[in-house]
């Protein structure tokens, strides 16, 4: 198999190949486009406390449908200065994830891509890396960050639909939160039946019930982060 198919046989199974490692270039700070494609792309936001010496963890953050990446970074992006958090937020192919119209593809080939181009310039903790998002952006968090267990330590759904992640890799842990009043993903249907199944499974999970509609309040995206960053 040559090197096109191999790589393409890892983009339907839904795997992630890029590691963090030691940077071989810098790249700036505060809020940028990757720059990676025409249209629709992704932003990366790097807080002025970043530097190289010492690793900062990264959020990749996945908005929801119809959405872009400026609705990914909007729940940690006012948080990551006194984090020390990078924050990575992909715009999907399509007006939604990839896996959601059917299986992996262009998406997970963007992300790898994009992360390869990120760890390429930015130190980053090998320990703190996060799949997140809110809607079918924590439904498609959860699914590739099961998958790709040896990248994503945290995986971190705000308001998942569901998940479907292919082979499983290593345990990430999970943080997910639903509100009792959401109209969109009907938390009965979704995280209450989320939940048991993955502490069945044995994951290391933590999760939060709101009174909200279908939304990210405030505290919610804070207990988050504070547990994304605090979790051991």
């Amino acid at each position: 198999m040559d090197e096109r198919s191999r790589r393409a046989e890892a983009v339907a199974e839904g795997r992630i190949n890029a590691r963090p490692g030691k940077p071989r270039s810098s790249g700036r700070r505060g809020l940028h486009p990757l720059g990676l494609t025409k249209g629709r792309d992704g932003l990366l936001y790097v807080p002025e406390s970043y530097s190289a010496d010492r690793p900062a963890p990264l959020a990749v953050m996945l908005h929801g449908a119809g959405g872009d990446a400026r609705g990914g970074v909007a729940p940690f992006q006012p948080l990551a200065d006194e984090a020390g958090l990078l924050v990575f937020a992909p715009d999907s192919r399509r007006p939604t994830w990839d896996v959601i119209h059917g299986g992996f593809g262009a998406d997970v080939a963007y992300i790898d891509e994009a992360l390869a181009w990120i760890f390429d310039r930015y130190a980053v903790n090998p320990a703190r890396v996060a799949a997140g998002g809110f809607s079918d952006g924590a439904s498609y968090a959860l699914s590739i960050g099961l998958t790709n267990g040896g990248l994503f330590t945290h995986v971190i759904a705000f308001s998942p639909g569901f998940m479907a992640p292919a082979e499983r890799q290593g345990k990430p842990r999970i943080y997910i939160s639903h509100g009792t009043r959401d109209r969109v993903l009907p938390i009965d249907a979704c995280s209450r039946r989320l939940v048991p199944r993955l502490q069945r499974e044995g994951y290391d999970l933590l999760y939060r019930e709101f009174d909200g509609p279908h939304t990210v309040p405030g505290e919610i995206a804070r207990e988050g982060l504070s547990w994304f960053l605090g979790a051991q």
